[in-house]
């Protein structure tokens, strides 16, 4: 015999079909009778499991590791095999490859889409997205706006030749501690904006993060039409400085 659990099987039968005590069919099958009796105590998962459908139904595009963050940050207390166990048993790991055979046929709708309603006051919302550019000798820079929605200005603009999540979390953090915390955050879904360093620091920190939907990038307009103007600019001047300080133009 395999499993416990065939043996438990095993052992059902030896009593009902010959009506041989536990200890003799134990005998028989060689099976511990401690083992026999155990019965499992696993917890009742319904809950987390539907908590699981619901966030990989709104981020279709998060794996089994990011959506572990998102069930640790809203309060839930468990591991990443237990989050991989019950992401494999819901059959959400195949979820992303038949979402492209769909979208060959013909578009769908990816949830609900509602206006994003904010305050007139500073702090109300950021629009942060990337803008690229090289200098002269080819070599490429990124740089990472944060735009007020409500007071028209830019609080930080970071420049670097490589800016990762991490980068991005710890000039959230340093902005946030001189300006104060905004009321929502709105991004696009890059790789830099939805890694594992931004989602456990928006948990600890409380923010409210909006991503737009995917291929829309003017659900964040205000922030596309401060990155054109300051594009052409760069694009007149004949030199390139990495900082950015000559370059804020609001």
């Amino acid at each position: 015999m395999g499993t416990p659990a065939a043996r438990r099987e095993a052992i059902a039968q030896f009593e009902q079909g010959y009506e041989m005590s536990e200890r003799r069919a134990c005998c028989l099958i060689g099976a511990d009778r401690s083992s026999v009796r155990c019965r499992h105590r696993r917890p009742d998962d319904r809950d987390l499991r539907k908590v699981l459908r619901g966030a990989a139904g709104t981020r279709r595009r998060f794996g089994c590791r990011r959506l572990h963050v998102i069930l640790r940050r809203d309060g839930h207390v468990l591991n990443r095999k237990r989050t991989r166990r019950l992401y494999r048993e819901e059959g959400l790991s195949g979820r992303r490859r038949r979402r492209r055979r769909r979208r060959r046929s013909r578009k769908r709708a990816i949830g609900t889409r509602a206006p994003l309603v904010t305050e007139a006051m500073a702090n109300a919302r950021w629009p942060i997205d990337f803008v690229q550019d090289q200098f002269a000798d080819g070599r490429r820079f990124r740089i990472l706006n944060v735009i007020g929605d409500v007071t028209k200005e830019s609080p930080s603009a970071v420049a670097d030749a490589s800016i990762s999540g991490q980068r991005v979390a710890r000039e959230l953090t340093a902005l946030i501690a001189r300006r104060g915390k905004p009321g929502v955050i709105v991004s696009d879904n890059g790789t830099e904006f939805t890694s594992n360093a931004i989602l456990e620091r928006a948990g600890k920190m409380q923010m409210r993060w909006h991503y737009i939907a995917p291929g829309k990038p003017m659900q964040n307009g205000n922030c596309e039409a401060f990155n054109g103007p300051r594009r052409r600019w760069r694009s007149c001047t004949t030199t390139c400085c990495p900082s950015t300080a000559p370059w804020t133009c609001r």
